[in-house]
């Protein structure tokens, strides 16, 4: 049994429409391809047939991790979280205490991250960083440019 993963409905409903495009369109364009390499000739010496079952073998892994990862999938109900400390699925604004830059992130699963969107996952070492802290604290995360500071101005869900 996989790990408990916490994720927004969005999230997870992503993960569940991948899992389905996987399952459906995925399988028919494999089995089209190792059909269409099939009918090539002597297999034993078929290149493209050979490809296609490689690929379809990686299809069904992925598959397969995908659906343990969506079996082990919890959705977080936001209302009851302690919105004193930071976790999973709080929004944080952090200061940066050297150069005062203020930016908002929202800790997800490592599925979930997105930067752009600015969401970044609880495992980073940012998320490790600010996870359990409060409202006041100062979050000394290791960066590869050395230790940064930032202090947490506000955390909502």
């Amino acid at each position: 049994m996989g790990t408990i993963q916490y994720y927004t409905e969005e999230g997870l409903k992503k993960l569940k429409d991948e899992l389905q495009e996987l399952k459906t369109k995925g399988r028919q364009d494999i089995a089209k391809q190792i059909a269409e390499a099939r009918d090539k000739g002597d297999l034993s010496e078929n290149a493209e047939y050979d490809a296609a079952k490689d690929a379809q073998g990686l299809l069904e892994l992925k598959i397969a991790k995908l659906e343990a990862v969506v079996g082990n999938a919890r959705v977080m109900d936001s209302s009851k979280m302690d919105a004193s400390k930071v976790g999973i699925l709080s929004t944080v604004k952090i200061k940066n205490v050297k150069n005062g830059m203020t930016v908002t992130y929202t800790l997800v699963s490592e599925e979930e991250a997105d930067l752009k969107a600015g969401k970044i996952s609880l495992a980073s070492p940012f998320g490790k960083g600010l996870n359990g802290k409060a409202v006041g604290d100062i979050a000394q995360i290791n960066a590869p440019a050395g230790v940064l500071e930032f202090e947490i101005l506000d955390i909502s869900y």
